[in-house]
């Protein structure tokens, strides 16, 4: 699948068959995220990929919507320095990864992080060393269904030289 169809087809998966994500394409999809655009060079970012069934279901319980990444067949966790900009690279390089894992043929859905309640609770589950924010949990599977909402069109949302 070329880059625009990715974009373009991108959608959030929150319901996955119960089958097990190659090492390779999970690495595939963090080596994208870390190749992401990123303020003065930083480069921020960690990443924490979780395919443990009991630390799925530790992350999933403390979050307030991502309940479904215990059913997913890994989770990606965006942590960052906590830099000037380390929100801006972070979701970069999670958007990054969302669409690899849409060209590799895998459902993925982005959950909040930054400024969450759960924040602190997810960084001592994964034992990450002060000093990192939370960016992004990324559910990762293969699709059980894929939802089409709509988009707001191009005409809709498109200004030339102002709003």
């Amino acid at each position: 699948m070329d880059t625009i169809e990715a974009l373009r087809t991108r959608r959030s998966i929150r319901q996955y068959i119960d089958k097990e994500v190659p090492k390779e394409l999970l690495e595939t999809m963090v080596d994208c995220g870390r190749l992401a655009a990123t303020a003065r060079n930083e480069q921020p970012w960690e990443f924490i990929v979780v395919t443990d069934k009991i630390l799925k279901q530790k992350i999933a319980e403390a979050t307030d919507h991502g309940k479904f990444i215990k059913d997913a067949g890994a989770c990606i966790v965006v942590v960052c320095k906590d830099t000037k900009y380390y929100l801006e690279d972070g979701s970069a390089a999670t958007q990054n990864i969302l669409v690899a894992g849409r060209a590799l043929g895998l459902g993925t859905c982005w959950v909040a992080g930054d400024k969450k309640p759960y924040c602190d609770n997810i960084l001592r589950i994964l034992n990450v060393p002060p000093g990192y924010k939370l960016t992004s949990l990324i559910a990762v599977g293969y699709p059980a269904s894929t939802p089409n909402p709509p988009k707001r069109p191009l005409n809709e949302v498109l200004h030339w030289n102002g709003f």
